[in-house]
């Protein structure tokens, strides 16, 4: 298994980034992955050796998606390192929340630049070389529940996941005749050290937790889970699919109006 997997760095994708080269190492595989971030630092150096201690192949990689240069050059160093490439998980993302009437022209156009550009840049170069991969090629691209739902105040940040979720199934139709499975994993309330002030905050905690049916925020090792899941061979007939992982709570909506019968109020 030869992966890149960008926002490696930490969270969701530091998580990713040892869960497919765990699993690849248990089914007998190499494991050799690419773990991409905006800059170099501590969390990376970790997570390339814990790569590393199970056995696997890492390579760390640094460069900026708003960037329309860096994608290429980040899929040219990971094949030149591998010699080749099984996997894509396009993990990276940013966010500043705000209402669009307030939203300045400069932060939607970069937010658009690095969820959705970088991850179609990062896509476009990675395609020749998951369609001359050995074994079935997979990439899978990490949106948002809030790609699925209206969400008031998260700025450009659900316009670009929703477009991102749309741009990965396109490809999925695209790539298909090629053997290249293409899906998407979009995330609920999930604890990473991007939101670990909010978190800190119990009562914050405590009414999120109330309102998701599994009562428990989402780890990232529960979204790297199922993003390993997808690009593995148990997921050879999977493709075009969004998965929402968030314990239930994008279907337990009409649950909470007053007065239905599951309701509590």
């Amino acid at each position: 298994m030869r992966a890149l997997v960008s926002g490696g760095s930490s969270g969701i994708g530091a998580a990713t980034s040892v869960r497919i080269a765990e699993a690849a190492l248990a089914r007998g595989e190499e494991a050799m992955v690419a773990v991409c971030g905006h800059t170099s630092g501590e969390q990376q150096h970790e997570v390339v050796e814990s790569i590393r201690a199970l056995g696997g192949t890492a390579i760390a990689l640094v460069g900026d998606l708003g960037d329309p240069e860096v994608p290429a050059q980040l899929v040219g160093s990971a094949v030149d390192e591998f010699g080749g490439l099984d996997a894509l998980v396009a993990n990276a993302g940013i966010a500043k929340p705000g209402e669009l009437k307030d939203v300045a022209l400069e932060d939607w156009d970069h937010m658009f630049s690095v969820n959705l550009r970088g991850a179609w840049l990062l896509a476009k170069a990675s395609y020749p070389h998951l369609r001359d991969s050995a074994g079935a090629a997979a990439a899978v691209f990490t949106s948002s529940m809030s790609g699925q739902i209206p969400h008031a105040g998260s700025g450009a940040y659900s316009p670009t996941k929703a477009a991102l979720t749309l741009l990965a199934q396109t490809l999925a139709l695209e790539w298909a005749p090629d053997g290249i499975r293409v899906n998407v994993v979009s995330p609920g309330m999930t604890r990473t050290g991007m939101n670990t002030n909010l978190y800190a905050d119990p009562e914050i905690k405590r009414g999120r937790e109330e309102i998701i049916p599994l009562h428990r925020i989402g780890q990232p090792v529960d979204i790297a889970n199922v993003i390993e899941f997808l690009v593995s061979p148990l997921a050879g007939y999977v493709t075009g699919q969004d998965i929402c992982v968030d314990g239930g709570f994008s279907k337990s909506i009409l649950s909470h109006i007053p007065g239905r019968p599951s309701s509590k109020s």
